[in-house]
């Protein structure tokens, strides 16, 4: 009796035996499972990582179709290996030039991405799809990246409605951060709205404005956090009381209108000594006058 379940007599029986194994073999051998983590990789940016991939059994897979992709542009492949050769014409612009697959071992199942240089735009869902000429599977990985933006800077505005005027702005951080500002004692300070903004390569930068008061310390930070990659830089500023001198609202009062009193003053005195000036004038002419009259009349 063959594998099959059917009698087979006479000189071909071992034949056809050999054609049954063969096909199972062949039906077994083209069944295929992709492998992948389990857990989400987490890259940080400007390193290079790598995405594993691979094939279980580790047959070649140097005949079939390698095709990855960032599940956020479907349509565009991050790399895609099919007939022996590499697959550009449609590649993702944003992964030109930093993708690669490691030839050497995709005679025994191994698909691993490289992927380098990571910027903020490559987290996000992967799918790494193997396909054969009768068989497909694939896997989905997930990538988290985690880049640290730089220190606050911190400067200073000038005087605004009766205080100083700070701003503060850091960049180059993925996720998106949040900003706040502090007193001395890390007490939070009402602030504007936080002004954010996200470059080409998927990286933020925050910057937001604030109005203080002189305190006894006239100590303030300004702190940038990530909770989700718990990352936080911070930078503190010192203003001067000096500075603060004219801030307050009675004594830019008395700088609008202490000018004004001293030249109201001067005005007043001159106004007075033209008067008295002209005065006299006339007084020394009645009296010049008068002397004329005298002096004509003892003639």
């Amino acid at each position: 009796m063959s594998p099959s379940g059917i009698m087979v007599t006479g000189p071909d029986s071992l034949y056809v035996t050999l054609l049954i194994l063969l096909h199972s073999l062949t039906s077994v051998s083209a069944k295929f499972e992709v492998l992948g983590p389990t857990e989400p990789i987490v890259a940080v940016a400007g390193d290079d990582i790598i995405l594993p991939c691979y094939l279980k059994p580790n047959i070649s897979v140097e005949d079939m179709t390698v095709d990855w992709r960032n599940l956020d542009f479907v349509n565009y492949p991050v790399y895609l290996y099919q007939n022996g050769k590499n697959i550009l014409e449609d590649q993702n612009p944003f992964y030109r030039g930093r993708t690669s697959l490691f030839k050497e071992e995709l005679w025994r199942g191994n698909t691993s991405l490289k992927l380098t240089r990571v910027q903020g735009t490559d987290e996000g869902h992967y799918e790494c799809l193997i396909k054969s000429q009768s068989w497909y599977d694939d896997v989905e990985i997930q990538v988290h990246v985690k880049a640290v933006g730089s220190r606050p800077v911190v400067s200073i505005e000038g005087h605004r409605e009766g205080g100083m005027g700070l701003v503060c702005q850091s960049e180059g951080w993925h996720p998106e951060p949040d900003l706040v500002w502090l007193d001395s004692k890390g007490v939070s300070l009402s602030a504007g709205p936080p002004e954010k903004h996200r470059d080409l390569k998927g990286f933020y930068t925050v910057k937001q404005h604030v109005i203080v008061q002189e305190t006894d310390t006239n100590l303030f930070t300004c702190r940038v956090q990530q909770r989700r990659i718990k990352e936080e830089v911070e930078t503190e500023v010192h203003i001067p009381s000096e500075l603060f001198d004219y801030a307050t609202p009675w004594k830019l009062s008395f700088l609008v209108l202490f000018p004004l009193g001293v030249i109201t003053v001067i005005g007043l005195a001159l106004t007075v000594y033209w008067i008295h000036k002209k005065k006299g004038a006339k007084i020394d002419q009645l009296i010049q006058h008068q002397e004329q009259q005298k002096s004509v009349l003892g003639k």
